[in-house]
């Protein structure tokens, strides 16, 4: 399958049929209002990010591509020195708004890049190649998405119960998304597969964001607590558990939301396949290990207040709220890539596909 320009608009980031404004649906609105957002300003870019507007390692993204390409064409006008130098200070200003999701900062490198190629061009042609470089980085996004979904689809039989926690499906990544992406191709195929969506305290984006993709694709899903996995794996409805991942370290380490390396330590027990699943911007081999990587800390109130009608603590009870937490690469069996499935020795057979 070849995906068009077309295919593209589907996507919950991508941009206007104009081409002048990034278009995004407000996933913090999910699943109960469907609301899209046009942004064009740089400070709306970094609270669509900041907030999870706009979320999900490749789909943050492919929203920075196109941001980068929208701010651009706000400056058509400006002197080149100027211009390069407000791109760069605006490039390095949208990767500070979320630090441990490396396709962010990958995507602003790109369209920096891009720069660079057509320094010695007019304004109005360089903005035109980030247009193109835009488009081209959400194509091949699309691209690998399909090919993840094919290689994790190999894991997996009819009929299989597969956990997942977070959303790394359409929403978070395009196309077919990323963790869940053989769930969706299997659809197509006619494989019938039982998910099991955590919730995801304490942002709920397993509640919000999977089960509702999930079902409104028909696909069988249950949604359940966190502290429910250990039962339902307990009662051998698990034989996969697929997630998502935000930055992969050279040794095979990666970064996921929070909750994520409990999940693999629970399959570890139960003798569960783990599989992560992403794209191969999400890989890092500038990355050593776990340690390396950077955990965003977030506010206090979203553990506090964010879905109550009435605070569930008293006031001035400290909250320690991480977005993400580091999964073991011991704890995993594979990590599913648009270039092929990586086994272990992780440290090894990465460098092998990613140098």
């Amino acid at each position: 399958m070849q995906f068009s320009e077309k295919d593209l608009l589907r996507d919950s980031a991508h941009l206007s049929e104009d081409q002048k404004k990034v278009v995004i649906i407000d996933q913090t609105r999910l699943p109960n209002e469907e609301v899209f957002l046009e942004i064009t300003e740089l400070e709306d870019m970094y609270r669509a990010i900041k907030s999870l507007a706009v979320r999900g390692a490749p789909m943050i993204g492919i929203f920075a591509a196109y941001g980068m390409y929208v701010r651009a064409l706000s400056k058509a006008g400006l002197e080149k020195e100027t211009f390069f130098r407000e791109m760069f200070e605006e490039g390095q200003y949208l990767v500070s708004s979320r630090p441990t999701a490396v396709n962010l900062s990958w995507a602003v490198r790109k369209m920096l890049a891009e720069l660079g190629l057509h320094e010695m061009e007019p304004v109005a042609e360089i903005v035109e190649a980030l247009r193109l470089r835009s488009i081209a980085i959400h194509m091949e996004n699309s691209e690998m998405s399909r090919r993840i979904a094919e290689y994790g689809l190999t894991l997996v039989k009819d009929g299989d119960g597969i956990l997942t926690h977070c959303n790394a499906g359409p929403l978070a990544c395009g196309a077919y998304g990323t963790a869940t992406a053989p769930v969706f191709l299997g659809k197509e195929k006619g494989i019938r597969f039982k998910v099991f969506s955590d919730e995801t305290r304490p942002l709920l984006q397993g509640a919000r964001l999977t089960s509702y993709e999930l079902h409104k694709a028909g696909i069988d899903v249950t949604l359940i607590c966190d502290n429910m996995a250990s039962m339902v794996m307990k009662n051998g409805w698990v034989q996969a558990v697929f997630v998502g991942c935000d930055r992969v370290a050279a040794n095979g380490d990666f970064a996921n939301k929070i909750g994520t390396s409990g999940v693999a330590i629970l399959a570890k027990h139960y003798g569960i396949p783990f599989y992560t699943l992403g794209p191969a911007s999400t890989v890092d081999m500038n990355c050593a290990s776990g340690e390396d990587i950077k955990i965003e800390l977030r506010d206090q109130d979203e553990i506090r207040t964010m879905w109550y009608e009435k605070p569930m603590a008293l006031e001035g009870v400290k909250c320690f709220n991480p977005s993400f937490d580091v999964t073991d690469h011991s704890l995993l069996t594979a990590i599913v890539t648009d270039r092929g499935i990586v086994y272990p020795p992780f440290d090894v057979n990465l460098k092998k596909l990613f140098g």
